[in-house]
């Protein structure tokens, strides 16, 4: 599935506010953000000083991200579960915040626990990430 360049900017942004939610980042957190703003094509420098900053920046808006293909946000939605689990836990902010970005992409509730029920089986999988599968 192709990916647009603003589903690509929602994307990166849409998992930087989701790492924020329990107002605390791990490495595990960090790896997994360098590596997905590499694989969405953006440069280094700027994955690094975006995560850095995300704590602090007051300005950034916090609302769920709608993409163009429900596909592409299913794969967030995927993605944003690992993410939420590279702690080794999920924050009630990290899983509503996750619940109203599926379902303002219309993705259902039905979708969203099949999905969290995977990642708690799976503790999150960081060795596969959603967003590998789709192209620019």
């Amino acid at each position: 599935m192709k990916m647009t360049l603003k589903d690509r900017s929602l994307y990166f942004k849409g998992l930087l506010l989701l790492i924020r939610k329990d107002r605390q980042t791990v490495q595990a957190e960090v790896d997994l953000m360098k590596r997905i703003g590499g694989i969405l094509g953006f440069e280094k420098q700027f994955c690094e000083e975006a995560i850095a900053d995300i704590l602090k920046n007051p300005y950034i808006v916090d609302e769920p991200s709608r993409f163009s293909k429900k596909g592409v946000a299913a794969c967030f939605i995927r993605d944003g579960l690992s993410l939420a689990f590279a702690d080794e836990e999920l924050h009630p902010s990290e899983e509503q915040w996750l619940r109203s970005t599926a379902d303002l992409n219309g993705l259902g509730m039905d979708f969203f626990n099949g999905e969290l029920q995977k990642a708690r089986d799976e503790g999150g999988n960081l060795k596969r990430l959603s967003v590998e599968d789709l192209t620019f």
